[in-house]
């Protein structure tokens, strides 16, 4: 039997986790009188790539965006902010891309599914025969494996990144789409069951569960947290990396289909369509501007700057991150 402190105790702690996960919460007329046009956020480069532009990946010394139309991998030079490859694809990049094992990995969706492998330097195509859940997923790469789900029922996929082989299969909750690597933790997102699993990089044991808010996708991380973007409701779950619990939710008011996150300069930015880019105080989980107007679905951040495709253009804008960062 507890006795009447302990229980008081942890009737305090509750509280107070309480208090912190609404932290974050604004209003819509709070969030108004943060927001600028998009128009006021002067690119230093705009590239046309294909007929939609999708998936941001930062390599060492290249940026690659995904597109269809045709359906591609496009390289971009930072140096010149001009387009130095197109390496074609067999299928749609539907599925995130990551850079790890000296090459850009990129799940395929349609008639030709499967995992892209291109060699950063030759840029020699092989495609394996293990394919993504579906469209919007992610892959993520840890110190040995490639880490991607193969299934809507929460078939987690660990990859030989040499042989291409699924080493091993971990099963999570069903509708877990988005791996996300911090650490030696794979953090995976379930859309469906509202939650993010810790799995062991190591050894591909599921270490805990985490509730967020409704439909989780897409993860990041930074300030010692993993952060996740709720496309339910359109709200930020910030996750103590160490304890793994939950401890900040930060309204956006950006809910629905698509978008992205990343971390840089103490901010969480993110981008949806009609919101392209918000940026969120990593320290106080408040929301610290958001930008309205046309572009936006997917970001990666590298080289000084924000690089934000306008999905239905087909377009890579090039932000630079002490433009946005300015008062």
């Amino acid at each position: 039997m507890r006795d009447g402190r302990s229980i008081l105790v942890r009737a305090v702690g509750l509280a107070q986790a309480l208090v912190l996960l609404g932290a974050g919460a604004a209003t819509a007329a709070d969030l108004a009188s943060l927001r600028k046009p998009m128009t006021d956020l002067t690119p230093a480069a705009v590239l046309h790539l294909s007929a939609t532009a999708d998936w941001v990946a930062i390599a060492r010394h290249e940026v690659w965006i995904g597109g269809t139309g045709p359906n591609a991998l496009h390289e971009i030079d930072p140096k010149t902010n001009r387009e130095i490859a197109a390496v074609a694809l067999p299928g749609e990049p539907c599925a995130g891309l990551v850079i790890g094992f000296g090459a850009i990995w990129a799940p395929l969706c349609g008639d030709k599914a499967g995992l892209a492998r291109v060699d950063l330097k030759t840029h020699a195509l092989m495609v394996l025969p293990v394919a993504p859940a579906g469209a919007e997923g992610g892959i993520a790469a840890s110190a040995d494996s490639l880490w991607m789900a193969t299934n809507k029922d929460g078939a987690l996929a660990r990859i030989d990144p040499v042989s291409g082989a699924v080493r091993q299969t971990v099963k999570l909750a069903a509708g877990s789409f988005n791996p996300h690597v911090r650490g030696g933790v794979v953090w995976v997102t379930s859309i469906e069951a509202s939650l993010v699993t810790a799995v062991d990089s190591r050894t591909g044991v599921v270490l805990t569960t985490v509730p967020t808010g409704p439909r989780p996708r897409f993860l990041a991380d930074g300030a010692g947290a993993v952060w996740t973007l709720n496309q339910g409701d359109g709200t930020l779950t910030r996750i103590d990396a160490r304890r793994r619990v939950a401890v900040g939710t930060t309204a956006l008011e950006t809910p629905g289909h698509g978008g992205d996150i990343a971390f840089a300069r103490g901010r969480v930015w993110t981008t949806m369509r009609k919101v392209p880019l918000s940026a969120t105080d990593a320290r106080t989980g408040q929301v610290w501007r958001q930008w309205v107007g046309e572009g936006g679905d997917s970001l990666g951040i590298g080289f000084g700057a924000i690089w934000l495709t306008d999905y239905y253009k087909g377009d890579v804008v090039r932000i630079p991150l002490k433009t946005a960062l300015r008062p």
